[in-house]
């Protein structure tokens, strides 16, 4: 399928749009706040004594009062409004991005959230967009399969308006495709606090040290303020609760890519009861700190660079020499000279370091399909001077268009990352231990600036402090989970999968052999074992492992 996806960044960068997800086929955190003051007692009286008659019989003792259970979700009458609403389905807006897709068979709806889901009942609400497919077969209907394209910040809605047609089949047969802009997002309260011009240096510079993500964090304060408390991943699934019960579905059917696997992770923990069919595909370890969950997706594309470059020295042309040892260090010194002797580009643009690593860090997320596009790119760096291609893979990236215009919700990744609990950043002999173990796992890669690696995203200024803390979860839910795992996987390392199936507990582990972000678009053996499961409830076997399509 050629539904677009985003996914874990290797910078302090907006979700961006990748490589194809079903085609060819990185908790709110509540704002701590001050402390209120209670008002001091005033001082009693001390008590009198009273002799207490030893022939009278002993006073019952008096009951503990059983504490009351606040409901939560579907049950708390505070919510029961927004539980209890109609979508009102209706002809999609225009989406410019997808001239060659023919968009009459999605429909689109606005749900209504409470943006406090402590206080529903201030009247402060949230619109969060939703599109669909209806099903193919209706009477073979089950439900809706809700799909989320990870990020964070992907737009689901984009995600069922650019591919639905690659949904025909299994699927589509028994399921209403829904696909949903989580708040901060898309149609959902988008977090974009640059203007493009501005947004072009901050992506670009070279100058990546503490004040670089203190200009993104004042510039969203003073943007949306209060808003940037209640986006994280735990009023999202919160939404995603009231959006089943607006669907009719009584448990969530469920597919989440790479930040998506932890999307539903959380839904599973705040809702076992609701859980129906879960696809986590391209795991998030929900039990990792950021930082630590940063050095091992650096070594993962540490992995993925040397396998690229040692590749690359073996075809007949090659901007990296031929010697497959020494081919990733030959490119990484050319990348970081970057930053005394930039390369100009078109339309007045400069290729700097920050921005051809990221270019190269794009290409990685593909598999060995795209190598040679990426080796060729490169080799116009290097050898020509020019910087135009490898600024193209940039651009991808970054969700910058031929205009110059990023993505309406550019800085949800950040803010996202921020209230889920990267605002809990390493200090003192902790932060030098992750510098030195940064440099060990991933000394290419990193050595741009370890800084920019480590804090990613940078979370140091950020305007709230989250209660969010990274913690396993075990899945309570009937149904077994299914995670799949590739094994080459640079952005989601496979040992995440691994982890990951083994926190839920009620969980099979699925595993792809090959390189490439998530496995769902890049195996047909891993799509029949997925349509088995969701469609008629056919757990994958443990053990089960899937090659990758020859052809791609």
């Amino acid at each position: 399928m050629h539904s677009t996806i985003t996914r874990l960044s290797r910078r302090a960068l907006p979700a961006v749009a990748a490589a194809a997800l079903l085609a060819a086929c990185s908790s709110t955190g509540g704002s701590t706040g001050a402390a209120s003051t209670a008002p001091t007692a005033a001082p009693t009286a001390a008590p009198t004594t009273v002799s207490a008659d030893p022939t009278a019989p002993a006073a019952a003792p008096t009951p503990t009062p059983t504490p009351t259970v606040k409901p939560t979700g579907q049950a708390d009458p505070a919510l029961g409004s927004f539980y209890g609403q109609q979508l009102a389905w209706a002809a999609c807006k225009d989406d410019p991005r997808t001239t060659k897709t023919d968009e009459s068979a999605v429909q689109c709806a606005t749900l209504k959230v409470p943006l406090d889901y402590a206080n529903p009942s201030s009247g402060e609400t949230l619109d969060i967009g939703v599109a669909r497919i209806t099903g193919a077969k209706p009477g073979e209907r089950t439900g809706s399969l809700l799909v989320n394209p990870g990020g964070p910040g992907g737009s689901g809605v984009a995600m069922v308006q650019g591919g639905q047609k690659d949904y025909d089949g299994p699927l589509r047969d028994h399921y209403d495709i829904v696909g949903f802009d989580p708040r901060g997002s898309g149609l959902s309260a988008p977090v974009n606090c640059l203007d493009d011009k501005t947004r072009d240096t901050w992506l670009t510079t070279d100058a990546l040290g503490p004040e670089h993500g203190k200009a993104l964090a004042d510039a969203c304060q003073a943007k949306y303020g209060k808003l940037l408390e209640h986006i994280g991943t735990r009023d999202t699934v919160r939404d995603v609760d009231v959006l089943r019960a607006a669907l009719g579905d009584q448990k969530l059917t469920y597919m989440g890519l790479s930040y998506g696997t932890y999307l539903g992770s959380v839904y599973a923990e705040e809702f076992p009861d609701r859980v129906g069919r879960l696809v986590l595909d391209g795991a998030v370890d929900p039990a990792k700190p950021i930082a630590q969950n940063n050095i091992e997706q650096y070594a993962g594309f540490e992995r993925s660079l040397q396998a690229f470059a040692a590749h690359c020295a073996k075809q007949a042309q090659c901007p990296l020499g031929k010697d497959p040892d020494k081919a990733a260090g030959k490119l990484a010194d050319f990348l970081d000279g970057l930053k005394q002797k930039p390369l100009a580009a078109g339309g007045g643009r400069t290729l700097t370091s920050a921005a051809a690593w990221t270019g190269v860090v794009e290409g990685l997320y593909g598999d060995e399909s795209g190598w040679d596009s990426l080796a060729n790119s490169i080799g116009w760096a290097m050898v020509r001077g020019k910087g135009d291609n490898l600024l193209a893979y940039t651009d991808s990236y970054n969700k910058r268009d031929k205009d110059g215009h990023y993505n309406v919700s550019a800085d949800a990744y950040t803010a996202i990352y921020c209230a889920d609990g990267a605002t809990d950043v390493l200090t003192g002999a902790a932060l030098d231990a992750a510098y030195a173990e940064m440099a060990a796992k991933a000394p290419l890669i990193s050595r741009h600036e370890p800084g920019a690696a480590l804090f990613d995203p940078d979370c140091r200024s950020w305007p709230f402090r989250s209660a969010e803390k990274a913690h396993p979860i075990a899945s309570k839910a009937a149904t077994p989970i299914v995670v799949v795992g590739s094994t080459g996987d640079a952005a989601t390392p496979y040992a995440n999968s691994e982890k990951l199936a083994a926190q839920l507990g009620n969980a099979v582990l699925l595993t792809r052999e090959g390189e490439g972000h998530t496995g769902y678009g890049r195996s047909a053996c891993v799509r029949d074992a997925v349509h088995a499961y969701l469609v008629d409830g056919t757990v994958p076997a443990a053990g089960t492992r899937c090659a990758t399509d020859a052809a791609r």
